[in-house]
């Protein structure tokens, strides 16, 4: 079981002080909330994709590279990449790039994204979001598999001969989330292929999003991927602890009733008690992420949103502080306790590498050398099948030349 943090990039006003932070200020926040969620011995740390603003994570694998390079153990993923409007092509190359750089520590989640200005600012029509979706992940899925891509499509520029660089590191392509709170095509997909399912059901009753992950797991085994039990899911979250727990309702209130996404509605009890936002002592955190396992059974990854609701990086790093040192290691030692060894394990690479290869020897793909005209000729590597067969044929006809010049 995998625990983290994971943030959608807002600049939200501090309700309390009435200041709104630079994009400056959060830029280098965000890396500070990333490396206090590996020093509290957390596992993921996610960041969202947005294009407008008042968010600022235009660009999440320049934003994850700097942190892989200041982390040792920490999974980097994103919560949510958008598979509908960036080119599949950018996103095979960016994120094998990311893989090699944070040495295999990282996955990304896939979403449709639903600001419609987007679309049209990247070429796209946000009515065709899911064909869009459906399309450009069926070949992200082959360019990350297949040294040589032929294909065609509604919605690019077909592909002939063509090559995505770097291949992921191992030859082993990163595990895919594919991340929905209400579309069931996306689960099917995420079940056609066998990845992972992740339902960021925060402003959810719980009910809603298990229907989504039980049909999932149902056809995750309908295609032959295992048992129901061996699917893989995920699960967003929200929670604001104190010492106690009328202290964690003052205290995160003033952010509640302020916050774009949370104020004038249902009240802070209400919206807490309807979904998974978790706001109490460490105990009643601990109780009600607990009842996550209960309805839901096994999942592999729990993922928090803390610097939300224009909450200060101070509080936001103390909320990490408890979530990683009080909670998180009681939750998961419970649920170590109760889980079924025929559950999937969480995705990790160094897992999906063992699955490929088991005990033999791992590909490094090495390409052909450059013949100064930028083209690698129709076999880019030295190890595929094509280009060892030939090389195999050559060493016989060179034995057998060499056999027949003796005789």
């Amino acid at each position: 079981m995998q625990f983290g943090i994971m943030s959608v990039s807002d600049v939200t006003r501090n309700p309390v002080t009435g200041e709104t932070p630079s994009e400056a200020e959060r830029i280098k926040g965000i890396i500070e909330i990333a490396k206090k969620t590996e020093e509290v011995g957390l596992d993921v740390f996610a960041v969202g994709e947005h294009h407008n603003p008042p968010f600022f994570s235009s660009s999440p694998t320049t934003l994850l590279a700097a942190i892989a390079a200041q982390t040792e153990r920490l999974i980097l993923t994103t919560s949510t990449t958008l598979i509908t409007t960036n080119d599949p092509v950018r996103i095979a190359e960016e994120y094998a790039m990311l893989q090699h750089v944070a040495d295999g520590r990282m996955d990304l989640m896939l979403g449709r994204g639903n600001t419609a200005p987007v679309y049209p600012w990247f070429g796209q029509d946000i009515r065709q979001g899911l064909p869009l979706a459906l399309e450009n992940y069926n070949l992200l899925h082959r360019l990350w598999r297949e040294d040589v891509v032929n294909w065609q499509g509604k919605f690019r520029t077909p592909l002939n001969g063509f090559t995505s660089t770097p291949r992921p590191l191992d030859d082993v392509p990163p595990f895919v989330w594919h991340g929905s709170i209400r579309t069931p095509e996306i689960a099917e997909q995420a079940a056609f292929y066998g990845n992972g399912y992740f339902a960021n059901f925060i402003f959810w009753p719980p009910e809603h999003s298990l229907r989504l992950a039980n049909f999932y797991r149902e056809r995750f085994e309908h295609y032959g991927h295992g048992t129901k039990k061996e699917a893989i899911v995920g699960l967003g979250g929200q929670a604001y602890i104190a010492k106690k727990s009328q202290d964690a309702y003052s205290e995160f209130r003033p952010y509640f009733n302020e916050a774009p996404v949370y104020g004038n509605g249902p009240s802070l009890e209400q919206f807490s008690q309807a979904t998974p936002l978790a706001v109490g002592s460490v105990q009643e955190v601990i109780d009600k992420i607990l009842g996550f396992h209960e309805l839901f059974g096994d999942y592999q990854r729990q993922l928090f949103l803390q610097d939300h609701a224009g909450l200060p990086l101070n509080m936001v790093l103390d909320q990490i502080e408890l979530l990683g040192t009080e909670v998180v290691p009681v939750v998961r030692k419970e649920l170590e306790g109760r889980r079924d060894p025929e559950s999937a394990p969480a995705p990790t690479h160094e897992l999906l590498v063992a699955k490929k290869y088991g005990d033999g020897p791992v590909r490094q793909p090495r390409p052909m050398a450059n013949r100064g005209d930028n083209v690698t000729g129709g076999s880019p590597y030295l190890d595929t099948d094509e280009v060892t067969a030939k090389r195999e044929a050559e060493a016989a006809a060179k034995s057998g030349a060499e056999a027949g010049a003796d005789a």
